[in-house]
């Protein structure tokens, strides 16, 4: 039988479905008031925490997480993380220390204090694994680069998820200029999709390549599989069923290439992949899914093992402008990256590029307002908490 640790589920709301803005290489820590048994940067770590039993360090217990020592001094502690798509100077890292004071005295001129704040003071759960996610809701609207994490007073957080999109300054885009339009970069987002067995199909519009088979979108195996597959004079098998995956584009655009590569998956890249778009209003996000009126991009193209698949010219069919792709694969599989590279066009909704969301739970990356930094604070959620 299942311990109480091992057996659990998570519901995961709508909102942790986006773009996760405080994961991986572009998030960085700027500062925190301590650091004594781990280090804030544990936070914005892509991995799942781990719990290594008898494991310690010379500061106490090693912890895969941002740990604070037991606060005996008034106040609490508190970092600021600056999300994946903004620019500020490094800080000097590392556990067994705390801020000095040449440190305090420079962010204090920040104000931080004074930032907006966009979530409750809320209470957390215990570290177990049935209780270790702390989802909690954004309603704010407004566009952020930099948030601050405050730990009352004290203690342990495993890592720190900020789900969102980025919200680029089109106006720095020149007419005719190609650009690719469902980059998490410039604003991309997943909205929908039918399987995420191992691997979820945001990685697909992550920058750069694939660093293996766990960064892409995996979906597990159809069981509605004929016993014996054929196929059509193409090439491409005969199945009846296939998995998805719909995309918010970054600006309503003309698509003119696309790259599916499955860079990494050799036994267990799809058959077959085909591109569809539509051109709707974002309220009708949360319906996509059963939308009927879709145009075809690119016809269904077979796939090879571990290759990058670029199509462009005649390969993409004609199409108005278009808000909304999606990436349909046949019959299952794992695909590492997709680029829709094209040019924008006149956004007639007004919604893309003055962000107004139909998902209230987000924060965004780059700035609304050219090179000056908004910034937010935001109490203790979305995060897995140590032991203490």
């Amino acid at each position: 039988m299942a311990s109480f640790q091992e057996s659990y589920r998570v519901d995961t709301p709508r909102f942790a479905e986006m773009n996760n803005l405080t994961a991986g290489q572009g998030a960085e820590i700027l500062f925190a008031t301590d650091d004594w048994f781990a280090a804030a940067e544990n936070l914005t770590r892509t991995t799942e925490p781990v719990f290594k039993d008898g494991l310690f360090t010379s500061e106490g217990k090693w912890m895969d997480g941002w740990e604070t020592r037991r606060k005996r001094i008034p106040g609490h502690d508190w970092c600021i993380i600056k999300l994946e798509f903004a620019k500020f100077p490094p800080r000097a890292t590392g556990a067994g220390k705390a801020a000095e004071d040449h440190e305090l005295k420079t962010v204090k001129s920040l104000k931080t204090e004074r930032w907006t704040r966009i979530t409750p003071m809320s209470r957390l759960r215990p570290g177990y694994k049935p209780s270790r996610h702390n989802f909690v809701p954004v309603s704010d609207r407004s566009v952020y680069n930099v948030v601050r994490l405050n730990a009352y007073p004290d203690g342990g957080i495993a890592r720190l998820n900020v789900f969102g999109h980025a919200y680029p300054d089109w106006s720095a885009v020149k007419p005719g200029e190609v650009v690719d339009l469902i980059l998490a970069k410039t604003g991309g987002v997943c909205v929908a999709h039918s399987n995420a067995h191992y691997g979820h199909p945001r990685n697909l519009i992550a920058p750069g390549r694939g660093a293996n088979m766990g960064d892409g979108w995996e979906t597990a195996r159809r069981l509605d599989r004929p016993a014996i597959l054929e196929a059509d004079a193409r090439g491409v098998l005969r199945v009846p069923g296939q998995e998805w995956a719909i995309f918010r584009l970054g600006h309503r655009g003309s698509i003119m290439e696309i790259e599916i590569d499955t860079c990494h998956f050799k036994g267990n890249f799809p058959d077959a992949v085909k591109v569809d778009a539509c051109d709707v209003e974002r309220y009708t996000e949360d319906h996509l899914d059963t939308y009927y009126n879709w145009t075809p991009i690119l016809h269904p193209q077979k796939m090879q093992p571990h290759h990058q698949h670029l199509f462009q010219g005649d390969d993409i069919l004609p199409h108005a402008p278009m808000t909304y792709v999606r990436i349909t694969m046949s019959p299952d599989g794992g695909i590492s990256r997709v680029r829709i590279n094209g040019t924008l066009q006149f956004d007639r909704f007004q919604t893309w590029t003055h962000g107004i969301e139909s998902v209230t739970q987000s924060l965004s990356g780059n700035g609304g307002d050219g090179d000056k930094a908004r910034n937010g604070a935001i109490e203790p959620p979305a995060a897995a908490q140590p032991g203490a």
